[in-house]
Formats: C-alpha cells, structure tokens, sequence
C-alpha cells in the first residue's frame, strides 16, 4: 500500500509497510526462511511446477501470510519470483551442459518446473535478458573462446 505525504511543495510516496510484517516476531521470520530455504533449495521443491506457496506453508505448518512475509522481508521479492529465480538458475546450468545438449529448450523448461513453455521464457528473459535459445546458442558459439585461466603460484621470496 502507498501513501502520499506532501510537505510544503514537495509530496512524496511511502510504501507503508504491511501490518502482519511488523507482528511477526523477527526470530520466526529468520526461522522460517531458513526453512524456506530446506524446502525449496536443498529439497528442490522448485522443480515442482504444481508446488504453491500454500503448499510451502502446508509442509512448514504454519500460513502462506507468513510464507509471504518472510519472503517480501529476505528475499524482497515474491514467491513466484523467488521459485522462478531458482529455475532458472538450473536452467542456465541445463542449456550449457553437454548432457543435456540433445535436449529442447522447452524438455530443460519442463525439468526445471515450469509448467509452460511461455512462463519459461518470460522469468528466463527477465531474469537473464536473452530467451533460452538464444543463450544456449551463444554459449556455443563461444565455447571454445573460453580459456581456463591457469593458478597463480606464489613465488618464494629468498
């Protein structure tokens, strides 16, 4: 919610901030993002396409207001983003791997959770700023550029 505030000549835009966020005790708030975090990244709850914050909050006995919260305070996003952050992520992994080069760009859409090819485009383009076509064939062509960089050594000093 905003609220305009005008002093003098000079008016301003203020998000007030939502009233169940200032209720919920801080040490819950980073209790319950720690087990966000278990169920989402290390469970991979986010390959799921079907997987709601609902159901999130379900699994961590407690409600999606509270899911919420924790997510907009962390996170400073939403459930949807942060859930499509995590896919992505996977799939830029995925469109680069050679196992999975005879894979379409749609079949790494559908392993990472997205339920649909266009929802997989939009949070990719959003995300990365190219379609994931475009990244895997960017990433082909400029594959052989890549040169690992050799360790440093240190020199002993005598």
């Amino acid at each position: 919610m905003t609220k305009k505030i005008t002093i003098g000549n000079f008016t301003s835009d203020e998000r007030k901030e939502a009233v169940y966020r200032r209720l919920v005790n801080p040490q819950l708030l980073d209790e319950l993002k720690d087990r966000i975090l278990e169920q989402l990244v290390v469970r991979k709850k986010y390959r799921d396409g079907l997987y709601t914050a609902r159901q999130l909050a379900a699994d961590l006995q407690t409600n999606s207001r509270y899911i919420s919260a924790v997510i907009r305070v962390h996170f400073h996003t939403t459930y949807t983003s942060l859930v499509n952050k995590y896919r992505v992520e996977e799939a830029l992994t995925l469109l680069t791997d050679s196992r999975y080069q005879h894979y379409g760009v749609e079949e790494i859409g559908d392993l990472v959770g997205f339920a649909h090819r266009q929802s997989f485009h939009s949070a990719f383009v959003r995300f990365v700023g190219t379609t994931p076509k475009a990244y895997r064939m960017s990433y082909e062509q400029n594959k052989d550029q890549i040169i690992p960089s050799k360790p440093q050594t240190k020199k002993k000093k005598q």
